[in-house]
């Protein structure tokens, strides 16, 4: 049994190659990687690196030759540019015999309105078409998304949004990546689609569980689009990420990741990591 991860050194696929050698010997453990140099220290562990480019679909034919069982990290970039990547990547894997695909996907792809679904719905379809066996892994939001938000509160800003009463399920990067590793490498998860969410919280929630980590209050700014996005490029933020961030809250505030789920407990025996730890973790991390 051969198992491969692609994008796996990006920061969610070391985890999730990480999770992996844990249970998986490292000579069962294969990755697919734009750049092989950047994956030099899983060669030296055993793991078989190989060379496969989203944006070459000619590489992933060697890079997914004999793989039984197949993980497709989404890539970064805009729709289009994800779609094509994602579809060729579908393709090149049912051209090479792979037994199983699961896919890192956003959670409530197939309904949600939000801008960053289209790609993941197209990808879920393509994977669908294939009539290869299957775990879609709708991913809620990384808490470590909020890195330059809890940054922001240690040096005494207000945590700024434009939210709403919006919920996140928020849970750490770590969670999703053990339930990846644990679906690619288990038995039992054939043709099965996975909501992965954290217990849905507000802005203010959060910046609640925050201010008792950290020792002080952290006051929430609630704004509208358009002072949140001139708040954005006040601090810096390039002209293109802008908008997307803008996009994000809006989403946020419709409730597009505000879904309650306990499919972490049907994955990993145990639900995400509570938010209070969660937030520890992060700020231990970044302190």
């Amino acid at each position: 049994m051969k198992l491969l991860v692609t994008g796996a050194t990006g920061k969610l696929g070391t985890k999730i190659v990480e999770s992996l050698l844990k249970t998986v010997p490292a000579e069962q453990l294969a990755v697919s990687v734009r750049n092989p140099e950047k994956a030099e220290n899983l060669r030296t562990r055993g793991v078989e690196v190989r060379q496969g480019d989203f944006d070459h679909p000619e590489t992933l034919d060697s890079a997914f030759a004999g793989i039984d069982r197949l993980l497709i990290i989404s890539a970064d970039g805009d729709n289009d540019t994800r779609i094509r990547q994602h579809t060729a990547a579908v393709a090149a894997a049912e051209r090479a015999g792979v037994r199983f695909i699961a896919y890192t996907s956003l959670v409530n792809a197939s309904e949600s309105e939000m801008f960053l679904a289209p790609p993941h719905r197209a990808t879920e379809t393509a994977i669908l078409e294939t009539g290869i066996p299957f775990s879609i892994l709708r991913n809620n939001w990384y808490l470590e998304n909020e890195i330059p938000s809890i940054q922001g509160a240690l040096a005494g800003a207000p945590w700024i949004t434009s939210a709403g009463s919006g919920k996140v399920g928020w849970a750490l990067q770590q969670d999703y990546a053990e339930a990846a590793a644990a679906v690619l490498a288990g038995e039992g998860h054939e043709n099965t689609i996975y909501e992965l969410s954290g217990k849905p919280m507000t802005q203010e929630e959060l910046a609640t569980v925050l201010s008792k980590e950290i020792g002080k209050d952290v006051p929430v700014l609630q704004l509208d689009d358009a002072a949140y996005a001139e708040t954005m490029k006040q601090a810096g933020l390039p002209d293109f990420l802008v908008p997307m961030l803008v996009d994000i809250q809006q989403g946020i505030r419709e409730n597009a990741l505000a879904i309650e789920s306990d499919d972490f407990e049907k994955i990993l025996g145990r639900p995400a990591t509570p938010i209070e730890q969660g937030i520890s973790k992060v700020v231990k991390s970044i302190s």
